[in-house]
């Protein structure tokens, strides 16, 4: 066809309207792929010629370029390769590995099974065939257990697979009582020996566990790993140990005591130890600090709303069974667990008036003792424990006159104590007045959620206080009004639930401390008004609380590692909690 006829023809059909069709065909990629593909078995077109092991795959460039950044740098980037008529990746990559990958550029199609899966991840990975390494990922989150976790942690922390490496690293914590006694354990390298036996979520009752894995990893390669052993050691919380196995298993192994770094950490521990059993104050030292998953749940609370009774969960079967009598019971106090201990503050006794006591609760030693009284009587109140120290923060009072509020009026007055000297002081004030806030400690801050203000209204932000400054912000709004909620740290975010509406009752939002974003979490099992909780290992547990007549009678579990929420147990007819927390756990024999 002549340019001269398409021009005529293109003035002759002009009538000055857009008459026009859309032609489509939808196979026509599939159609170009297919006819891609027997080119390059025929080998004709093909440009290049990639080797793998003793085969040869000839291949169009072009293709190539279209599937993989890493071709398409090689062959567009001016690299010797862009001019070279072959590719040889030698041993680097096994032939029937780019053998797959290459009918996958010409077809979009591959087989992906438990025999290629790991080495589709690498071998995509490393030819920056994105969508396979993701979907070999996928593959292996499907088929991870217990016997391939700690292969399929270090192979998605080395090709960056983010959600494989999440739910590996979950499983090697959850089953490292096991795992540790694998080969597998025995051949990590050192950091990831030292990550793991370092993280707060370990799932170990026993610290000896931990202990013992160390003693057994350094055994399996001695003449590499002995000088690892003291680095390694001080990861371990040698002080949560008994003391009979701290003086006779820990102080005599030879492997232990031969290094000077060696017995010097252990008779740190032995000292934490002596304080803790002695009741010697409060012991901070990181070989003393129990890990999230081995803390104790106690649940304060009574048969009315008169709190007189500690209860405590079985970490096993998690039966709710009596604990202690709280030696002055009373309604509308707080509680908070710094250590060992439970600090209840305030409330209104059987008088009805507020209270400035303060009343501790030792658990390892189960006795109750009395602090320093507040600087102001308070209830309804939220406390915290940030940097072992306790804070309290807002409430009503019933004290008379102009200082601090009228027993109407929400307190902006906060305080400090330090355990350390049994002193209170008074720090700055809150922004905007506040009781039945949910107040939490995360990211050496204080964070105050809602709550009833001044003028009786929910009060819609949320309000943050900075130890080292000294002062208050309102870093963000709510996302809804919140009063009677309660909120825990979890991970990297705060987790604030329940609250005194039919739509807040049922849900529950996260906030970065440190962005201080809102995102959603998942609705609860159940609707809560005035209910409590805390975080226990990476897990949330939920408890109390009411919706309409009925009393909320279920202990609930979140458990991030599978998004799911779930009832534990039954709450007693005897208790309703008024208060929940997670204290450490020592073992004292």
């Amino acid at each position: 066809m002549s340019v001269s006829n398409h021009e005529n023809r293109k003035s002759r059909s002009s009538s000055g309207s857009m008459n026009i069709q859309l032609f489509h065909k939808t196979s026509h990629a599939d159609s170009l792929l297919t006819q891609l593909n027997l080119l390059r078995k025929r080998k004709v077109f093909t440009d290049v010629i990639l080797k793998a092991g003793n085969r040869s795959f000839p291949c169009h460039r072009a293709v190539l370029a279209s599937c993989s950044r890493y071709f398409e740098a090689m062959f567009g980037g001016g690299l010797r390769e862009s001019r070279d008529a072959e590719v040889n990746f030698h041993d680097s990559l096994h032939p029937e590995v780019l053998e797959l990958l290459l009918d996958y550029a010409y077809s979009a199609r591959i087989i992906i099974n438990e025999e290629n899966a790991e080495s589709l991840l690498e071998a995509g990975d490393m030819l920056q065939f994105h969508d396979i390494r993701d979907a070999a990922a996928e593959f292996l989150e499907k088929n991870l257990h217990q016997s391939n976790c700690l292969g399929m942690m270090l192979l998605s922390d080395a090709h960056q697979c983010q959600r494989l490496y999440e739910l590996s690293w979950r499983m090697c914590l959850a089953n490292f009582a096991t795992l540790f006694k694998t080969e597998d354990f025995l051949s990590l390298p050192r950091d990831k020996v030292k990550e793991l036996i370092l993280s707060e979520e370990l799932e170990v009752e026993d610290e000896s566990l931990v202990y013992e894995a160390v003693i057994d990893w350094v055994k399996a390669d001695m003449e590499q790993r002995h000088s690892e052993l003291p680095e390694l050691l001080r990861c371990v919380r040698l002080a949560l140990l008994p003391e009979t196995y701290l003086l006779k298993n820990v102080a005599s192994e030879e492997l232990v005591m031969c290094h000077k770094e060696g017995r010097e950490i252990v008779e740190d521990a032995v000292r934490c130890k002596m304080r803790i059993l002695q009741n010697d104050g409060i012991v901070t030292g990181f070989c003393a600090r129990p890990r999230k998953v081995s803390q104790a749940l106690l649940l304060l609370g009574g048969q009315t709303f008169m709190c007189d009774k500690v209860y405590v969960i079985d970490n096993k079967t998690k039966e709710i069974t009596p604990k202690t009598d709280i030696p002055s019971p009373r309604k509308e106090c707080s509680a908070c667990a710094i250590g060992c201990k439970v600090y209840v503050t305030g409330g209104r006794g059987s008088e009805n008036g507020a209270s400035k006591d303060v009343w501790v609760y030792d658990t390892l030693h189960d006795e109750w003792s009395k602090a320093a009284p507040m600087l102001v009587a308070r209830f309804g109140h939220g406390s915290a424990e940030l940097d072992h120290m306790l804070y309290v923060v807002g409430g009503h009072t019933s004290l008379a006159g102009s200082f601090p509020a009228s027993p109407s009026v929400s307190l902006k007055q906060v305080e400090q104590y330090d355990p350390q000297t049994n002193k209170w002081t008074l720090v700055a004030p809150l922004r905007e007045g506040v009781s039945n806030a949910a107040v939490v400690g995360a990211k050496n801050k204080l964070f105050a959620f809602g709550g009833t203000s001044v003028n009786r209204d929910k009060y819609p932000k949320v309000q943050c206080f900075d130890p080292c400054q000294n002062r208050w912000s309102v870093p963000a709004a709510c996302p809804q009004l919140w009063r009677y909620t309660a909120a825990a740290v979890v991970g990297n975010h705060v987790v604030v639930i329940g609250g005194d509406t039919e739509f807040s009752a049922s849900s529950a939002y996260r906030f970065n401390s440190e962005t201080y974003q809102w995102s959603k979490f998942g609705d609860v099992t159940a609707k809560r008004i005035s209910c409590h909780a805390v975080a226990s290992g990476n897990r949330l547990y939920v408890v109390g609380g009411y919706f309409g007549a009925q009393r909320c009678k279920t202990l609930d579990c979140y458990d991030p590692s599978s998004d799911s929420w779930d009832s534990v147990t039954s709450v007693p007819y005897s208790l309703i909690p008024t208060a929940f927390v997670s204290t450490w756990k020592y073992l004292s024999a």
